[in-house]
């Protein structure tokens, strides 16, 4: 009860001072990550839970289910496709060639582990959290174009990256002996009954939604309930059928979205709030678990090293590649490069992959790279967002006729952090 106290306790006092810190470029994760670490078996060990705890595991995937399905609702499809085609070119050029990198460079690194382990990381390790790097999406001096290119990607390659994180998983358990059902099968027959899921609760659930209110038959408060309920159902309803609850989110809230023609877009901030909360307890659980276990054991130079490659080259070569053609400056190809925060997405998929990676021979190297990555994102993407998305809006806001500054419609910003960030003014 002690840890339980402990935890609350830092969460009154966060959201008392989070816009305070926000301007010394404290965001939340650092501060919970810190907590867990502090309250974990690494300090004063009155942390309420263990890894083995299964709340720990139903927390952690209700919590990312819940911002799968706010993420993927709120996201205006049509607006995107009226650009020329940035967060397309991050998704389905971007995201695959890094993975395919992180694969290479994984098993390059722990070659005892195999390929389907190091695909396993990569995947892992692939989405991104904008909630990192919160005023890079939200600074005004930041074209509109690539803040809002940066956001959709966010908000989307989680969800994109969950069935190959299922599919590898499978994988990677079938060749440990831990399961005897074929993986190709069992991976199908998962996503195929959460989109049978998805399909069900997210558009025949917006519909019903559209009518009724349509019709006043809701109030304010019923619509914030009926939308958490919605994205409660779609993951719940998945796993009870045995399909995957993520995917069921995810696609759930695509069409949830397009069902209510992002009409809705108020009313999810409540499932937005309600996940957020979630995340606080998440991020002290990785804390306390991961990042404390790192510092109660020896150093291992080979997990630093991929992390500073997944955060670099990993990361930004794709990018680049990505980007070829759009005639983007070498400055913005290099800001969208940097800021690819890993975050909850990561610390959950890591939760996930946990047995299959214990099983490994390279396990506990795998474990510690995944750790790396997730804590230097939180602490250098946290520590860079204002100073580079200020010196990068100033860079470009006087430079004329360019590709950054064509018109775009506003990124919706979504709730990841209590600060409660004002975007700045473009530099005069």
């Amino acid at each position: 009860m002690s840890g339980v106290v402990a935890l609350t306790a830092v969460i009154v006092a966060y959201s008392l001072v989070a816009s305070k810190l926000d301007r010394w470029w404290i965001t939340s994760p650092m501060v919970f990550v810190a907590a867990g670490v502090l309250l974990g078996p690494a300090g004063i060990g009155v942390f309420p839970l263990s890894l083995t705890h299964e709340t720990v595991l139903a927390i952690t995937e209700l919590t990312l289910a819940l911002l799968l399905f706010a993420d993927a609702s709120t996201v205006r499809l049509r607006d995107v496709e009226g650009d020329t085609g940035l967060p397309a070119r991050l998704l389905f050029i971007g995201l695959p060639a890094t993975i395919v990198a992180g694969a290479v460079v994984a098993y390059l690194l722990f070659p005892d582990s195999g390929w389907v382990a190091a695909a396993l990381i990569a995947t892992i390790l692939a989405p991104t959290d904008a909630a990192l790097g919160l005023a890079v999406v939200s600074n005004k001096a930041v074209p509109v174009r690539i803040r809002r290119a940066l956001n959709v990607e966010s908000g989307l390659n989680d969800g994109i990256a969950t069935p190959l994180v299922t599919l590898f998983i499978a994988m990677l358990a079938a060749e440990e002996g831990l399961s005897t059902k074929g993986w190709g099968y069992e991976s199908l027959k998962q996503i195929g009954l959460a989109l049978v899921v998805a399909i069900a609760v997210g558009y025949l659930g917006g519909t019903l939604m559209a009518y009724a209110r349509a019709r006043q038959w809701m109030s304010t408060v019923s619509e914030q309930i009926a939308i958490l309920a919605l994205a409660l159902l779609a993951y719940a309803g998945a796993v009870a059928i045995g399909g995957n609850g993520f995917v069921a989110a995810f696609v759930g809230g695509l069409l949830f979205g397009a069902a209510t023609k992002r009409r809705l877009t108020e009313r999810v901030e409540f499932t937005e709030t309600v996940g957020l909360s979630g995340s606080f307890l998440v991020w002290a659980i990785f804390g306390a678990f991961f990042v404390g276990e790192l510092l109660m054991r020896e150093l291992s130079v080979r997990p630093l090293i991929y992390a500073l490659l997944s955060l670099t080259v990993i990361r930004m070569l794709p990018v680049a590649i990505a980007l070829l053609g759009v005639r983007l400056r070498s400055a913005t190809v290099a800001f969208m490069g940097w800021f690819g925060p890993r975050g909850l997405a990561s610390v959950v998929f890591t939760l996930l992959a946990l047995e299959e990676f214990t099983h490994d021979p390279g396990g506990n190297l795998l474990v510690q790279a995944t750790t790396w990555t997730i804590l230097l994102s939180v602490l250098l993407h946290g520590i860079t967002a204002s100073p580079l998305a200020a010196a990068y809006g100033k860079s470009v806001i006087n430079s004329g006729d360019i590709p950054e500054l064509a018109p775009a419609g506003q990124p919706g910003i979504r709730l990841r952090d209590l600060a409660g960030r004002a975007p700045a003014a473009p530099p005069k």
